[in-house]
């Protein structure tokens, strides 16, 4: 099976909340990398993160248009346009690239068409706590 085909059963599976599926064609080590400087932000490591990750924008009510998804060897882009309707809005064009190792996905890097409106529309969203509550 392709790593194209091994994403597009990935984005099914997550489309349809199919927990068990998702967490199969995920490495245990995982890394996903969120850019930006908002509340969910930062590097996501081991399926346990990325999944609370994935909980965590699903309260958004996050939807995605494919417009490219290509493979060359152990990567595959995803180019899509990403929205939601949840608080202002936002609608943007991003790029995940994806990196297979031994069949599974080992890292994703998200790319963003506008970072600064993905950082406003996330602390809007998503509202920190006050200090102290707010700090480990």
């Amino acid at each position: 099976m392709s790593n194209l085909s091994k994403i597009q059963d990935f984005f099914a599976a997550y489309a349809s909340k199919d927990v068990s599926a998702v967490k199969d064609a995920l490495s245990e080590d995982i890394i996903w990398r969120i850019p930006g400087h908002h509340p969910l932000a930062g590097d996501k490591r081991g399926i346990t993160e990325v999944l609370a990750f994935f909980d965590q924008l699903a309260k958004a009510g996050f939807q995605a248009q494919p417009i490219v998804v290509v493979e060359q060897g152990d990567f595959v882009v995803d180019h899509h346009r990403g929205w939601s309707t949840a608080g202002s809005g936002l609608d943007l064009m991003w790029c995940l690239v994806f990196r297979f190792e031994s069949g599974k996905i080992k890292e994703v890097t998200n790319f963003c068409e506008d970072q600064h409106r993905a950082d406003l529309f996330f602390h809007e969203i998503y509202k920190l706590k006050p200090i102290p509550e707010r700090l480990a």
